[in-house]
């Protein structure tokens, strides 16, 4: 479990503090909006009103003590950019930011990020990727190089075992797991044979990922 300092309770940041709580760490939560505070005291162990620019405000925070930081700002870039250079500046360990633009990253990375998301670059590819087929379920990019698919079974392949159809050889994909009627199997020997309406799990370099989802 983590203590985790969120700044900015806008959709963004109301969405990461419900996940948060789901999986199970601390969070303290800060925004200028009295009504967005309200709104998420439910999904947080402890929150507050204040100016996430003011040195004060955020000295009284106690950043020391919190495992991460999230600047999630997305509507004023100035706040968001000295919020997270506060942050730093009183200690934080790690500060993570929000951008929407690469320039605004290379600030907020000068001034004291640790590290940047794109939330809407990043659900953009996602959604791209997932529905440019009618055969990926989900996709999660590992490097630029590699990811890993949710996708169907190929018609080809059912009734056919991993070793006859050698897929690492000639797709050159790892098969991390199938599921099948909500049930899991993860790494599948060589003689496991697929099932009509199986999904796989698999990861591979994105060329050769490229290649095998069009045999779908």
């Amino acid at each position: 479990m983590k203590s985790i300092l969120l700044v900015g309770l806008g959709r963004f940041g109301r969405h990461m503090a419900i996940k948060f709580r789901e999986l199970r760490h601390e969070v303290f939560a800060i925004d200028w909006n009295e009504e967005r505070v309200n709104e998420c005291l439910q999904y947080v162990t402890n929150a507050q009103i204040g100016d996430s620019t003011n040195e004060q405000f955020i000295a009284s925070l106690g950043v020391r003590n919190f495992d991460l930081c999230i600047v999630t700002i997305g509507d004023n870039f100035q706040s968001s950019l000295e919020t997270t250079a506060l942050l730093k500046e009183m200690g934080g360990r790690f500060v993570i930011a929000r951008a929407s633009r690469d320039v605004h990253a290379k600030f907020l990375l000068r001034n004291g990020a640790d590290d940047v998301i794109y939330p809407e670059r990043q659900m953009a590819t996602w959604a791209a990727v997932r529905y440019s087929s009618d055969h990926v379920f989900d996709y999660v990019e590992l490097t630029k190089e590699y990811s890993i698919y949710e996708t169907t079974v190929p018609t080809a392949w059912i009734g056919k075992s991993i070793l006859e159809l050698e897929v690492r050889q000639r797709y050159q994909v790892n098969i991390l797991a199938t599921k099948h009627d909500g049930q899991l199997d993860s790494l599948p020997g060589p003689d496991h044979v697929f099932r009509e309406s199986e999904r796989l799990f698999v990861m591979g370099n994105n060329k050769h990922l490229a290649k095998f989802l069009r045999i779908n």
